[in-house]
């Protein structure tokens, strides 16, 4: 058995090899000639406290060094077989092979390098909060695929009651209406022992539903019921005027400092509270727990709903942290990216804001992109964060495991 595994994992890393390969077969052979001219990217703003030089990369020759050096990971892996370390160098591999794809298409041109890792970091939040909920639901061994429809509630609930009574008492309504639904989660699969998967599935088709209808019903014809304020970004004293950090960490709104503050507690709450403790034994062995004493129902009642409360503030960045208005499937998948983000950062709740911030990017950098003018389609172009997600997913976690007892209902003795 161990014989067939080595063997299976000597197979995969020479299949990561080969796929480096390729790539730095296409840098070297079709980007590097179109590459002419200097990349320009602009590293502070015009208003800048501390205003930095811009970076200026030479195009064709960053392109070709960056075609070798991934032929020399390629190489490295397909012949030495070193299994350990492929997901890492593939990650690598990647990093390089996306700085080569953006410095060819801003060779002969400019565009702000501090405005897009700023847009990267918005973009992750609704990503991280969906992963950030999935972490709570799945260490208690719930799988949540729900998460979409939580999110798509909690933009609904915060445009509409956000128009009518402020942008705070719109945000309290999101995450509300997020508990709501993940209790009805953990009342479906802990309670009634309704497959999970059906459960998740159920809640976002319906959310979707009735959101769609009140959105082409009601707020087509009463405007004024979606035409809520957005939260301005709070900049923070000195740290905001930092050369290219400050803009980007330190003048943002309240859903990006709050998907790094929720990050903080999750991971604390897990890993270093009695209470903490207990969530992750009920999702590795649930009878173990109930032995000793740990209501599992309860625990996870009470981690289900707090995941839905943290998919509400998610959902809410749609339309109070960014447009302002509620469109009928607004949140375009970004639930089940978060539960992407999830398995790529191994259930843990840093992990999946990493992995969040991996996808965030490829969010921006399609969008960028297109205002480049590459000669790529946009619809190419608007896949992209899809194709993140199955590429980091399918390539780069390797060997993550999730909690023991997860998607598995519990019945007490």
């Amino acid at each position: 058995m161990t014989v067939l595994l080595d063997k299976a994992r000597q197979r995969q890393t020479q299949v990561t090899g080969f796929i480096l390969l390729a790539l730095a077969l296409l840098l070297a052979l079709f980007l590097a000639p179109g590459a002419v001219g200097d990349a320009t990217f602009r590293l502070s703003r015009p208003n800048d406290v501390w205003p930095v030089p811009n970076l200026i990369v030479p195009g064709g020759v960053f392109v070709y060094v960056a075609s070798a050096f991934m032929a020399f990971l390629g190489v490295r892996l397909f012949l030495s077989g070193g299994a350990k370390w492929a997901p890492l160098i593939l990650g690598i591999g990647l990093a390089v092979a996306v700085a080569a794809f953006l410095v060819w298409a801003t060779a002969g041109k400019s565009f702000s390098l501090t405005g897009m890792l700023q847009a990267s970091l918005v973009r992750a939040v609704p990503i991280a909060l969906g992963g950030l909920a999935g972490v709570l639901s799945e260490r208690v061994a719930v799988v949540n695929i729900g998460i979409e429809g939580m999110l798509l509630a909690g933009a609904f609930t915060g445009a509409l009651v956000g128009s009518l009574a402020g942008g705070l008492a719109g945000l309290a309504a999101a995450v509300a209406v997020g508990g709501v639904f993940g209790f009805a989660l953990a009342a479906l699969v802990v309670t009634y022992r309704m497959d999970q998967i059906i459960a998740g599935v159920f809640i976002n088709l319906f959310v979707l539903g009735v959101t769609s209808y009140v959105s082409s019903q009601v707020f087509q014809e009463y405007r004024a019921l979606n035409n809520a304020p957005v939260f301005r970004a709070i900049e923070i004293p000195i740290l905001s005027d930092l050369p290219v950090i400050g803009p980007v960490l330190f003048s943002q709104n309240i859903f990006v400092y709050g998907a790094f503050i929720l990050a903080g507690i999750a991971t604390y709450y897990l890993f270093h509270t009695r209470h903490g403790l207990r969530a992750r034994a009920v999702g590795e062995h649930p009878r173990a727990a109930d032995t000793l004493g740990i209501n599992v129902y309860r625990t996870r009642y009470i981690n289900v709903t707090v995941a839905g409360m943290v998919a509400g503030f998610g959902g809410a960045w749609f339309t109070l942290g960014s447009v302002g208005r509620f469109d009928e499937g607004m949140t375009g998948g970004r639930g089940f990216i978060g539960l992407a983000a999830m398995i790529f950062g191994r259930w843990h709740p840093v992990g999946a804001l990493l992995a969040a911030l991996v996808f965030g990017f490829a969010d921006s950098l399609q969008q960028k992109l297109a205002l480049l003018g590459t000669p790529i389609p946009s619809e190419f172009l608007a896949m992209a964060p899809y194709i993140a997600t199955i590429v980091v997913v399918a390539g780069v976690v390797g060997r993550a495991r999730a909690p023991a007892a997860d998607g598995k209902p519990y019945v007490k003795e």
